[in-house]
């Protein structure tokens, strides 16, 4: 039963809907027989040839798609807005049962070529011809909606703190400037300029750009093939980028690699790793000067100030390889393999310390008790030789006495030993003041000597003497001599 109701209601209202609409059918059917009837599509819509028809221009902007800066180009989405007077379409509403607008689709009737000078595809005209609107005066409406790709020129110098601006040039591609005259929506007499040229109501926002400013501006330009002006429209864009994109995923690992290119030198030369965390940084660099590059057009009218930062930073890392690398060669040379040129010695002994304001470590005597002193040592290595001649027996006494016997001078020749210099010749060899390495190993001396002699405290007691003199390089050299059994102990000190 309820769905008899429903259907009986729905066949009632329809019934009377359809009543009105066979009522205005035939009105809006014979107000559309009537101006389409004898209506040319292809003549200009004017009353004399030399009238010049007026056609207004406007864009509604919804959507910035892209600004791709390799290729150059920016997509937009718009509305375009175009209106001007057709005196064949006029008719007085009172003899059309009130209809004071129809609407009728675009390939029906005259169309001002209206195209986008400037585009990048190839598509200059509008591709979905919607319906246009007409009114009882005269006027027409035609608004179709259109995907454009025209040409930007891109300047990627502040890349990505950058503003770009685009421009949108629309003319008529066959009428000249006496035949259509093409002006602005909201242009006003007297004045080619509209600060706010594009409709910017029902614009999503961009991601990536912000919209600045939208003017519109009126040329006039002259060709040789015409004495008449060619009118047209010139829409600025101006935008500015959104840098937060660029700036976590660019510019900070950029900088925070250059920063790590420091930290090199602060590594020791035993570790390694120096040239492998130069390598690395520069590796890391050349992805991203790389990944610029593919953003970027290839273009030699301007650099980007992020690209010479990069191939600057690539520089400084390539220079720093170097550089470890020579700080590598010279950390692992040693006085047996090489020698100190002069050049290197007054550079690094003379020069760098004054640049660098370094001072010379100063050297510090040692610490001697009154018993070095009173005793009448020049030296630690007098005071050694006496302390191991009195451990084992032995005296200076004795000592003047073997030098001065022949038989046993003798003896000593036969078994391949030689006798020491004197302790005045040793004095003048050594330096007066011993180094603290030479003070330890004489120390090491004495605790050898020691160990010897605990070792023969139940043996008979031989002679023991201790030799120095100055080997190559600049080394110190002491041995501890057993002339009773002929062997020889050497330590060579730096």
């Amino acid at each position: 039963m309820k769905l008899g109701y429903v259907w009986l209601l729905l066949n009632y209202a329809t019934s009377c809907l359809g009543v009105k609409l066979l009522e205005a059918n035939p009105d809006v059917k014979r107000l559309y027989d009537d101006l389409l009837s004898n209506y040319n599509r292809l003549i200009r819509p004017v009353t004399n040839v030399s009238d010049i028809l007026t056609v207004r221009l406007g864009l509604k902007l919804s959507q910035l798609m892209e600004v791709n800066l390799k290729n150059q180009v920016m997509t937009t989405n718009l509305w375009v807005e175009q209106k001007w007077f057709d005196y064949k379409l006029q008719w007085n509403p009172d003899d059309y049962g009130g209809v004071e607008m129809l609407y009728v689709p675009s390939e029906h009737i005259w169309l001002p070529d209206i195209v986008l000078y400037n585009n990048w595809d190839g598509n200059y005209e509008v591709t979905l011809m919607t319906k246009a609107t007409l009114k009882f005066t005269g006027e027409v409406n035609w608004k179709p909606p259109a995907i454009y790709k025209s040409s930007c020129e891109i300047n990627v110098e502040y890349f990505p703190f950058d503003e770009q601006t685009c421009f949108m040039k629309f003319g008529s591609w066959t009428y000249n400037g006496a035949q259509v005259d093409l002006k602005h929506m909201d242009q006003l007499p007297g004045s080619s300029l509209v600060h706010v040229g594009i409709d910017l109501s029902e614009f999503y926002l961009s991601v990536e750009w912000d919209i600045l400013e939208v003017p519109a501006t009126r040329n006039e330009e002259y060709y040789p093939c015409c004495k008449e002006p060619f009118s047209d429209i010139t829409f600025k864009l101006t935008m500015r980028r959104k840098t937060l994109f660029y700036t976590v995923n660019l510019i900070i690992p950029c900088v925070g690699l250059t920063f790590l290119t420091v930290l090199v030198f602060y590594l020791p030369s035993d570790s390694g790793e120096k040239i492998s965390l130069c390598i690395s940084i520069l590796v890391s660099l050349t992805v991203f000067f790389l990944g610029l590059a593919e953003i970027i057009p290839p273009t030699s009218l301007a650099i980007p100030l992020l690209g010479k930062y990069l191939l600057f930073t690539m520089i400084l890392v390539s220079l720093s390889v170097w550089v470890t690398v020579c700080i590598v060669n010279v950390h692992f040379r040693s006085p047996s393999t090489h020698t100190m040129s002069p050049w290197m010695k007054k550079l690094f002994l003379q020069l760098l310390p004054k640049l660098l304001m370094m001072r010379r470590t100063k050297y510090s005597l040692p610490d001697y008790d009154d018993t070095f002193v009173s005793n009448g040592y020049t030296n630690e290595l007098e005071m050694s030789r006496d302390s191991l001649t009195d451990a084992f027996g032995s005296s200076k006494e004795d000592d003047g006495d073997y030098r001065k016997s022949p038989v046993l001078e003798d003896e000593m020749l036969e078994a391949g030993v030689h006798q020491r210099p004197s302790v005045t010749e040793s004095e003048n060899m050594l330096p007066r003041h011993l180094s603290p390495a030479v003070a330890a190993a004489l120390q090491s001396v004495r605790f050898i000597a020691q160990h010897i002699k605990d070792a023969d405290k139940d043996n008979e007691l031989g002679l023991y003497r201790l030799d120095s003199h100055i080997a190559p390089r600049g080394k110190i050299e002491v041995s501890l001599v057993d002339y009773d059994n002929c062997q020889n102990v050497s330590l060579l000190c730096c």
